[in-house]
């Protein structure tokens, strides 16, 4: 029976990260394909041990610049080469550039059929599809919707005005705030009223009830309940848990040091039975506590799954020898990590630089003229460089010095394409085309375009749904229900119900590109674009980005063999909560990149300032105030920043900075010191002294 898959390699042995079509490339017997890899002297031995270690639970302890997608990669093909059904390994990521480049380097190793390809996905992507199959068992339909940002906050401002919470109370972001923290650490409304200590949080508790009992009644879904969803049906459901553990014989987890307790509990779930599992990532990049990401999680791995192998890749080939000296000293300070010392591959290096300035207008000057100055001089793009920050706030002098001398930069994490009105709005009606009872979705579009229906009928309508327990579609069915509303309002309804049913017949027969423009055609939302314009040159801005998503709609054709408005709507689901993917476009320009230091992760510039660093910046304020964990996290969220860099690196501080208006005295941050070898590092003090009293 002849092989499933073929495996290329260059003529010359040389194992390649993609295909390149004009070099020559053979054909060899699949279970070659690793004796020639692990003798490749691009892989290390630490990356050898990693890849050959095929069985049982394994921590990758991955550094920064270590090569560890490589690893990642590599150990997949090599589980397909030793007769494990691509099928049956599944891999998790966290962010869908991650997976994409992750299938894109294996789809370059191996060809397989498109059906019999590893499963490899976000977290988010991988929990859409087992709810897909599953949550029905919990009372929600199986064609959910997923809220974005917007409808979340559309829904909390909402019952705070039921239950009559002032904004002075309890805001709607700080009500999304509390339930993200709650829903992350597997926290039910009961349970969150239940251990609510202040009156802001039983505010903020008894607001979570409504808001998911809401979410509920439409058959919605945000964006944690994904993965909690999903914790609920395998703690609650043992068979479901075992019906999908069974699909896979082997999981890896990358960026292991960013799981949260959900992701936790899904991939111990998952992986319990076989124990056939492989983490990767580095308990010193562990930045996301916010997030309820906790470093335990990989600290704790050997605990928690007896018998698991650690291999540590400590090889750097990112920055220069100067640079990981810098690196090595500042994380040295965490007592709460594994004993690990990046090696450079690259000897020697400019040593970083510390430049002090009298203020944060002194600094914002003189790192952008030390720009211009690398730009004109030494041959620097702007895409060489990069200007990392604390806090939200500081970028603005900085970008006003770039402005001023034309030097091209980009904000990273600015307004996303997805949060644009019109982008909002056609995805809206497409929801609400797929899954009707979407409410948050129904009650954006149903007067856009403006087609009669007021907000008092609206509002009047969605009093009878709430009373009635069900959703707004279901009482705009109602002939009883209309009654309350004027003639004119009546017609409109029912037009608007015929658009959508009408919409509904075209997208359940063959996607087609023509689907999209008959959509926009019947929805009219050329309309829509001309009433919310100036000028032709805002029509013909507004349009662009309803052209925009034509492009989106047809890129996905092109991928799809069986192209569907779920999985549409999923992948812009997923799309719109990945911070990273806007990051990237941005990336694509020439220019200087300015972002935050939680942004920067997973990054790299020949060239690097960090700024801003003084106590109450970095270390941020509230962490200096909490001290212990909070530091650590600063601590490496400071190492991030470091080790972003390749060649050059400069850190600077402002001995002054205005706040509220006034000027205050800066102290250097503490980091500094650490970094330059100026401050005792108190683990090495214990050690000294338990050594002395041995000696004794």
């Amino acid at each position: 029976m002849p092989q499933e898959y073929v495996i290329f390699l260059l003529d010359d042995g040389v194992y390649p990260d993609s295909l390149n079509q004009n070099r020559f490339y053979k054909k060899i017997p699949q279970n070659a394909i690793f004796e020639q890899i692990c003798m490749d002297a691009t892989l290390n031995c630490d990356q050898r041990e990693a890849v050959n270690t095929l069985s049982g639970p394994l921590l990758v302890l991955a550094g920064a610049g270590s090569g560890k997608t490589r690893v990642v990669t590599v150990r997949i093909a090599k589980l397909i080469d030793t007769g494990i059904s691509p099928r049956r390994i599944l891999a998790m990521t966290f962010t869908n550039k991650a997976a994409q480049e992750m299938q894109k380097r294996i789809a370059s190793m191996i060809s397989t059929h498109r059906e019999n390809q590893p499963e490899i996905s976000t977290f988010h992507s991988l929990c859409v599809r087992i709810l897909r199959r599953q949550i029905h068992n919990l009372g929600y339909p199986n064609n959910f919707s997923i809220l974005d940002a917007s409808d979340q906050n559309s829904i909390c401002r909402k019952v705070l005005r039921e239950i009559r919470v002032s904004d002075a109370s309890l805001k709607p972001r700080d009500l999304l705030y509390h339930i993200g923290q709650w829903k992350s650490r597997g926290i039910s409304p009961k349970i969150a009223t239940r251990d609510a200590d202040t009156d802001r949080e039983h505010l903020a508790a008894v607001a979570f009830r409504r808001y998911q009992d809401e979410l509920t009644r439409c058959g919605t879904v945000d964006f944690d309940d994904l993965l909690l969803l999903t914790s609920v049906l395998f703690r609650d459901y043992p068979e479901v848990r075992e019906n999908e553990a069974d699909r896979f014989d082997h999981i890896l987890v990358d960026e292991y040091q960013d799981t949260n307790d959900i992701q936790y509990s899904i991939v111990k779930s998952l992986s319990q039975k076989h124990r056939n599992l492989c983490v990767v990532g580095d308990d010193d990049q562990s930045i996301y506590g916010f997030r309820g990401s906790d470093v335990r999680h990989i600290l704790n791995f050997a605990s928690d799954w007896p018998g698991a192998k650690t291999i540590r890749l400590e090889a750097n080939y990112r920055s220069t020898e100067a640079i990981l000296e810098v690196s090595n000293r500042l994380i040295r300070f965490n007592a709460n990590r594994y004993d690990k010392v990046l090696k450079a591959a690259r000897a020697g290096g400019q040593k970083p630089r510390i430049e002090q300035f009298g203020d944060e207008e002194h600094e914002s000057k003189q790192v952008v003229t030390s720009i211009r100055r690398d730009l004109e001089s030494n041959g620097r793009q702007p895409s060489d460089i990069a200007i990392l920050f604390r806090t939200n706030e500081q970028p603005r002098l900085f970008e006003t010095e770039l402005r001023k001398f034309d030097i091209p930069y980009v904000l990273l994490g600015s307004h996303s394409f997805y949060d644009r009105k019109e982008i909002k709005d056609l995805v809206a009606y497409l929801r609400v085309i797929h899954h009707a009872d979407d409410e948050p979705s129904m009650r954006r579009i149903i007067n856009n375009p403006p087609r009669g229906i007021s907000a008092n009928s609206v509002s009047a309508l969605v009093e009878i749904a709430t009373q009635r327990g069900v959703s707004l579609w279901q009482v705009m069915l109602d002939n009883e229900a209309l009654q309350t509303l004027k003639v004119p309002a009546r017609m409109s309804i029912r037009n608007f119900i015929e658009t959508i049913r009408s919409l509904q017949q075209t997208f359940s027969e063959n996607l087609e590109l023509s689907t999209f423009h008959s959509f926009l055609s019947a929805i009219q939302y050329k309309k829509e674009v001309l009433r919310n314009s100036e000028d032709e040159a805002e029509t013909e801005q507004r349009w662009a980005s309803v052209e925009e998503m034509a492009n989106v709609f047809g890129a996905y054709l092109g991928r799809k063999r069986k192209p569907t408005l779920e999985s549409f709507l999923e992948e812009i689901a997923l799309a719109e909560s990945d911070f990273d993917d806007d990051k990237d476009d941005q990336l694509d320009r020439n220019a200087v990149a300015l972002l935050t230091l939680h942004a920067s992760k997973g990054l790299e510039f020949p060239v690097v300032y960090m700024v801003g660093l003084e106590e109450g910046l970095l270390p941020h304020g509230r962490a200096v105030a909490a001290e212990g964990p909070a530091i650590d996290e600063e601590r490496r969220l400071a190492y991030v920043g470091v080790t972003r860099a390749q060649d050059e690196l400069t850190l600077s501080l402002s001995l002054t900075r205005r706040k509220w208006g006034r000027v205050q005295e800066q102290n250097p941050s503490r980091f500094l010191f650490e970094m330059i070898g100026q401050a005792d590092n108190p683990h090495d003090a214990v050690v000294k002294r338990e050594t002395e009293t041995t000696n004794h």
